[in-house]
């Protein structure tokens, strides 16, 4: 799974205070202190609001290539208990078998959408998610990488450390329920886990034997803990997938932060781009400043990847990372914004379905993380991604229908 429960790269972005595309987008999220809701559009905007939907922007040949994902968020939406509410906010509360049964309806219209897109507002009643929202990218990094270490490759990618020991809180108190503590035995104590400072500068899990692949450039570790996963490139030319596998339970510190406060870097030039550039160019304080994160995530290897939270693997400029309260895991939703043309520097418009597919930790409220896939177009994207936005959420008319106090 992509890991932005805690290291996003869109949360290091919003942050970081980076600046956004120069592109014209919808107006950015209102103040975090007003409720989001879901407004009900009447007929006439709706079939406005379909006419101007495309899968351009998305590189996809046809409204079809969405059906893999959207049977995967079918196959997650059944794990969870029909009656059970998925949605509860103002204008809107919707079980987990209503979700499937509208998210089936629009897969079974898939076919049909190149030459009728109109059946989504003839079929589909279209709430729109106030306030706005605030879209950041998250991407799949390449680095170089052994699996096994030489001179060329010392800097270990740990799997999830032997001692490395997790409870649930709830099981204790109802209070704590939902939270986990994260820790290691020492004696007859029990303490927090190795920080960055003790794993990376210190040494604490030297011997161990929980190293799974050896880098080549310390930096990209780094961001590599931040995307949360990644691929390996490795020195006989083929490539293994690296996967989030755990997390030390430290709190996230944003290194960007640090240089703005620090005065390193401008807060205006600050991007994941900048902050690569000042670490490569200041050795001499390069550790320091990683160390002041003390969060530190473990990996596991394999063949596929990367997986969202669903575990369904991420389709580039289609998945994205939600706050499961809001929009729930599965759900099928219209992201209305601009993104930055790679070739022009310029902007291209974005309106189209995406997958509901991801969470993450920084990802809270109307707040959204698109994926945006893998390779040099990729990370330039999420690295400059702060756009604001409009989520829209379709709904079956008929399903609607059996709700009773909701708006059609």
């Amino acid at each position: 799974m992509i890991f932005r429960k805690l290291f996003v790269y869109s949360a290091l972005v919003f942050t970081l205070l980076t600046a956004g595309c120069a592109t014209e987008a919808p107006p950015p999220p209102a103040a975090v202190s007003e409720t989001p809701a879901y407004a009900p559009l009447s007929g006439a905007e709706a079939r406005e609001l379909v006419a101007q939907l495309s899968i351009k922007a998305q590189n996809l040949g046809s409204w079809s290539a969405l059906r893999p994902g959207i049977e995967a968020n079918l196959r997650y939406i059944r794990t969870r208990s029909r009656d059970a509410v998925c949605v509860r906010r103002p204008g809107l509360v919707l079980t987990w078998g209503q979700l499937h049964d509208s998210v089936s309806e629009l897969a079974s219209l898939l076919d049909q959408l190149d030459h009728a897109p109109n059946l989504l507002a003839e079929r589909f009643s279209w709430f729109k998610l106030e306030p706005g929202t605030l879209l950041t990218g998250y991407y799949e990094p390449w680095l170089k990488a052994s699996l096994a270490p030489d001179n060329n490759y010392k800097y270990p990618l740990y799997g999830v450390p032997g001692d490395l020991k997790v409870a649930d809180l709830g099981l204790f108190h109802p209070r704590w329920a939902g939270q986990r503590l994260v820790y290691r035995v020492d004696g007859d104590r029990i303490e927090p886990y190795y920080d960055r400072s003790a794993i990376d500068g210190l040494g604490a899990l030297e011997g161990a034997g929980d190293e799974i692949a050896w880098a080549a450039d310390p930096v990209d570790v780094f961001f590599l803990q931040i995307q949360g996963s990644g691929r390996l490139d490795l020195p006989d030319g083929t490539y293994k997938h690296i996967l989030y596998g755990g997390k030390n339970g430290r709190q996230y510190v944003s290194i960007g932060r640090v240089l703005i406060d620090k005065g390193y870097v401008p807060r205006e030039e600050m991007s994941m781009q900048r902050i690569r550039k000042f670490l490569r160019e200041n050795p001499d304080v390069a550790q320091d400043i990683l160390f002041r994160n003390p969060s530190y995530v473990f990996f596991r290897l394999a063949d596929e990847g990367p997986f969202g939270s669903i575990n369904a693997i991420l389709t580039p400029r289609v998945s994205v990372a939600v706050d499961r309260s809001m929009i729930p895991l599965g759900s099928v939703v219209a992201l209305k914004t601009a993104l930055m043309d790679y070739d022009t520097g310029g902007s291209e418009q974005f309106f189209s379905l995406v997958l509901a597919q991801d969470t993450g930790g920084a990802i809270q409220g109307t707040r959204m993380d698109l994926f945006c896939g893998t390779g040099e177009e990729a990370e330039h994207l999420a690295g400059h991604l702060q756009e604001g936005a409009v989520v829209y959420m379709p709904l079956s008319k008929r399903v609607l229908a059996s709700l009773p106090g909701n708006p059609q």
